[in-house]
């Protein structure tokens, strides 16, 4: 069997989607956009629509079964997506759209998410300071071709294999949801003191309804010490005397990244103020992971953190970690969007964390201890379920190049190995 290489010019049409983009309303067109696509694959998540009318269809038709689209910047610059007939008649976005013309469009959709492709779209997007896809980078991408009916097969193939990668990597990523749904179902366990044998009082909170008839009720003013962080000054940035500090880029749940810290200068009074020492719970002021908590554990010193943290250390015979559980239970319950406005980033400022009303039981400490048990073990799983699903994607990576470069004879080929 001969194989030849192609500039994908050469064989489909190379261009763009929509320049500008058309005025939103809440029904209408789908428009298909970098956030809906995701190897190989467009997902509706994010989806955004515009009135057929608000469309420039004279100059970006709707998109017909067989066309691809690929990602023309930012991080996911060069990925791709088969338009197939569930998205037959969206709007082409704002990134670039191929249509095949004399090859099969499926393997050429698998030809642009194999390794060969992607090395040299990695090489024409970083030609820019940012990452950047032109139609005539793309189109001067070279990809292998056998005959259409040898591309048929492959694709066929391919069909069949990757929907068993993507279906057990889905099982995967299901069960760690179901993992994380018992995490949440034992905070609230523990929070809620449902394993107490006795009375209960109610609470008048509809996620945390009522508490053991012994326990107390408190604001989080009266057990710990909230402090908001220093704002980042732009002179300190390029001081020589800077100093590492914490952002909320760097906190999530149970977690204090080190690996991207930024840093500042601070000043003796500063350093005092502003340092963190084991122990203290770091709580993100704003953003997508406003309330997101975790305990820094002293893995070097000295530390500081910037405004976007709040620092929260005990003043009473509670541990931090309790509050740290109570906020990933309120957040998961929706408690701070309810308190925000949801058309705004949404922020948690020091007085509305310090007056915040927790549950006080008097064995939080062994409760802590049994949740840190817990946590840690459902991490591990969940750690696990995600290695094993990022070996399955390299194989699927894999696959995918090894049919498309004809290293693999298809007709012969056996199963996929879960």
């Amino acid at each position: 069997m001969s194989w030849t290489t192609m500039r994908l010019k050469h064989v489909a049409r190379v261009g763009y989607g929509l320049g500008q983009p058309p005025e939103l309303s809440d029904t209408g067109i789908p428009i298909l956009r970098a956030t809906n696509i995701n190897r190989g694959k467009f997902s509706s998540r994010g989806l955004i629509f515009a009135t057929k009318s608000d469309l420039p269809l004279e100059r970006a038709p709707l998109l017909g079964e067989g066309e691809i689209l690929v990602v023309r910047s930012g991080a996911y610059t060069g990925d791709s997506a088969l338009v197939t007939r569930e998205w037959v008649g969206s709007a082409p976005g704002y990134d670039l759209r191929v249509s095949p013309m004399a090859a099969y469009s499926p393997f050429i959709a698998y030809c642009l998410l194999g390794a060969t492709t992607l090395d040299q779209i990695d090489l024409a997007k970083s030609r820019a300071a940012q990452p950047h896809l032109n139609a005539d980078d793309l189109g001067d991408v070279r990809i292998p071709l056998p005959d259409v009916v040898e591309q048929r097969r492959i694709a066929d193939f391919l069909d069949a294999a990757i929907a068993k990668v993507d279906a057990l990597a889905a099982h995967r990523r299901s069960q760690s949801a179901a993992l994380g749904e018992v995490e949440l179902s034992q905070i609230g366990e523990h929070l809620g003191g449902f394993d107490a044998t006795g009375s209960r009082i109610g609470t008048g909170w509809g996620w945390l309804p009522s508490l053991p008839s012994g326990w107390g009720v408190g604001p989080v003013y009266a057990y710990f010490h909230v402090e908001l962080g220093k704002m980042l000054n732009a002179a300190r940035a390029s001081s020589e005397s800077r100093l590492p500090y914490l952002r909320n880029a760097n906190v999530h749940w149970y977690e204090v990244g080190t690996e991207d810290m930024a840093s500042m200068a601070f000043d003796e009074d500063e350093r005092i103020r502003y340092g963190v020492r084991a122990g203290d719970l770091l709580v993100c002021e704003g953003g997508a992971g406003v309330a997101e908590a975790a305990v820094w554990d002293g893995r070097f010193s000295p530390c500081f953190y910037q405004k976007s943290l709040h620092r929260v250390r005990a003043t009473k015979d509670l541990p931090v970690e309790w509050l740290m559980y109570w906020l990933r239970y309120a957040k998961a319950a929706g408690v701070f969007e309810a308190d925000g406005n949801l058309a705004t980033i949404p922020h948690l400022t020091g007085e509305q964390l310090a007056e915040y009303r927790i549950p006080i039981p008097p064995d939080s400490r062994r409760r802590v201890a049994e949740l840190k048990s817990l946590v840690a073990s459902i991490r591990n799983a969940q750690a696990a379920l995600d290695a094993a699903n990022a070996l399955l994607a390299e194989r699927r990576q894999a696959l995918i190049t090894a049919a498309v470069t004809g290293q693999i004879d298809v007709t012969t080929a056996g199963g996929v190995a879960a």
